[in-house]
């Protein structure tokens, strides 16, 4: 069965809690902390894998979660890491955060492998926190607690174009004529229950993904029918190949249907309805009333509104090298990157808007900020990165701890600390 969406949680691991113990020897008095740091959660990370072409395996399976790290031992010893978990899906799945429906990751394109949650960093152990006032810290850090999401895996069919049309139209019939693809062919509604992809290649000019869409009918984009199991899978193609049945075999009136095809992309997505077209008139060869020729009618009405409109016959081939040869040029022309979609959800956002309590206080010349707000963002944010850098400052600003810090009366070149980060204020 092809699978192209599932829903699953997902959670990378917990940080282990630091070990608070004493040196306990013979001839040793007062050995002093010995506690051990917590190992690091578990990331939990999806990958591309190119032998994968459904998300059947989501359907079987709906959590995941990344390896816990250990809690630190006595003698220093440090606890073990988490495992990370992989997560192997096929190229083109976009991985959507469940409630919003906002974009987490799309692995497609350059991005092969994503961290999607960041495992707990473990907690300190006692052996960290002696000073020359407390020389026996009987207190060690908890580790990081792990982040968990529900998310919506999409399969979208990476294709350069998109064969479009009503049911029964002949698209697979083209598919399986100009490429390797071996689509089930057969004389009735819906033969196309799943995206079949065929590669297109042409002499002396460049090939090109061909994808059969499953057919269209009035009122999907609504979910009628098939409805966004078809407009789903054309959301990446750059051009698209209206079939249309030109000798209107099913009493259906070919001009029409180009009508009610582009009404629903328009409904769904207007932005896809902008997309380039072209017009495969088929079934030529059925035609048997040359007076009242349809695919001239075709050309009338649409190639005004820069359609080009191309006659075929998907049986004997007929015309088809000529619309090959034109769609290759159109690519040509574009920009040959991937649609890809850009991130919109970040896991990590939710650490601003978490209801968890912090303080600001003066200590000295050194303002101090504290507070489970603090620590679960320090466990989770790389500060060496230039993405966790951008997300630190609009962490300080969001969360109101910059106004604070402003309330309390620090000005440019103060120190400020917050656990064992420590950093001069500058506006």
């Amino acid at each position: 069965m092809f699978a192209d969406r599932a829903k699953v949680f997902i959670r990378s691991g917990k940080g282990g809690d630091g070990h608070c113990s004493f040196r306990r020897e013979l001839y040793v008095p007062n050995g002093g902390p010995d506690g051990g740091d917590g190992g690091k959660g578990g990331d939990l990370i999806f990958e591309v894998d190119k032998g994968l072409n459904t998300l059947v395996d989501f359907r079987h399976k709906r959590k995941y979660a990344a390896g816990d790290g250990e809690e630190g031992g006595k003698r220093k010893c440090h606890g073990k890491d988490g495992k990370d978990l992989i997560l192997y899906v096929p190229e083109g799945t976009v991985v959507k955060e469940a409630k919003t429906g906002k974009v987490v990751a799309d692995m497609s394109g350059d991005n092969q492998r994503q961290i999607v949650l960041k495992g707990g960093k473990g907690g300190l152990g006692n052996q960290h926190f002696a000073t020359a006032t407390m020389q026996v810290p009987k207190y060690a850090q908890p580790g990081q607690p792990a982040m968990e999401l529900e998310v919506l895996l999409e399969l979208k069919v990476i294709a350069d174009v998109g064969l479009v049309g009503f049911p029964n139209v002949g698209k697979s019939t083209l598919l399986s004529r100009v490429t390797n693809a071996e689509p089930k062919i057969a004389n009735y509604h819906f033969t196309t229950l799943n995206p079949n992809l065929g590669v297109v290649d042409l002499e002396g000019a460049k090939g090109f993904v061909m994808a059969d869409i499953p057919g269209l009918i009035e009122g999907a984009s609504e979910g009628v029918g098939l409805g966004h199991e078809f407009l789903r899978h054309i959301e990446r193609t750059k051009l698209m190949i209206h079939v249309v049945d030109a000798a209107g075999t099913e009493g259906r009136d070919p001009v029409e249907d180009i009508y009610k095809i582009n009404a629903e992309l328009k409904a769904y997505n207007p932005e896809i309805a902008r997309r380039p077209q072209v017009i495969a008139a088929n079934k030529t060869d059925l035609i048997y009333d040359k007076e009242a020729d349809p695919v001239e009618r075709l050309r009338k009405e649409f190639e005004p509104q820069g359609i080009p409109v191309f006659p075929i016959s998907g049986v004997s081939g007929q015309g088809i090298s000529k619309l090959l040869y034109y769609v290759s040029g159109q690519l040509e022309s574009m920009d040959d990157a991937p649609v890809v979609f850009e991130q919109e959800y970040f896991p990590e956002d939710e650490l601003i808007y978490e209801d968890l309590p912090f303080t600001v206080e003066k200590e000295e010349d050194i303002y101090v900020v504290e507070g489970p707000k603090i620590e679960k963002m320090l466990g989770y944010t790389n500060l060496d990165s230039e993405k966790g850098f951008a997300f630190f400052q609009k962490f300080l600003k969001d969360t109101g701890i910059l106004e604070q810090l402003e309330q309390a009366g620090i000005q440019e070149g103060d120190t400020v600390k917050m656990y064992g980060l420590q950093f001069d204020y500058y506006k």
